[in-house]
């Protein structure tokens, strides 16, 4: 079987079901690690890579040509927050992310500590490697202020 079968299934059949939903994902450092194992696990089974052939995770990558399923997720997650900071200040969805809390509320147990808005604030906000670099680019600037909106 050529590569390109099992990489076409994996775009048309994994991924999809994988990325259901990945735009409003609080995704951590650790979630992001165990993100980027499944994807290359995949890849790997896909290949019919086995674990003592010793081939580089960056061979496979540049073999298939897929990118890394966190940075994908690191997409499409950004894509929502601009499109979410673009929206007029009186639609819901603004309003509940420029929203503050009390400063007694704590969240309640069992609940995650990083909140979506807070991953994309550290994300994302200020990172000039990514091409976001906020302060000097105008088409940015409403994300930039919706940033520092919700930091204070």
């Amino acid at each position: 079987m050529r590569k390109a079968y099992p990489v076409q299934l994996y775009n048309t059949c994994i991924l999809p079901i994988f990325l259901y939903g990945s735009k409003c994902w609080a995704v951590t450092k650790r979630d992001v690690l165990k993100i980027d194992a499944l994807d290359q696990w995949c890849l790997q089974k896909l290949l019919g890579i086995k674990w003592y052939h010793h081939v580089r995770n960056d061979e496979v990558r540049r073999t298939t040509g897929q990118p890394r399923l966190s940075a994908i997720v690191q997409a499409r997650r950004l894509s929502l927050f601009g499109y979410i900071a673009r929206m007029p200040d009186e639609t819901d969805a603004r309003s509940i992310i420029t929203a503050s809390s009390s400063e007694n509320w704590r969240r309640p147990p069992g609940r995650p500590r990083t909140t979506w808005m807070k991953t994309q604030i550290l994300h994302y906000s200020f990172k000039p490697e990514l091409g976001l670099e906020l302060e000097s680019n105008p088409e940015h600037k409403v994300t930039l202020e919706l940033c520092l909106k919700c930091i204070s």
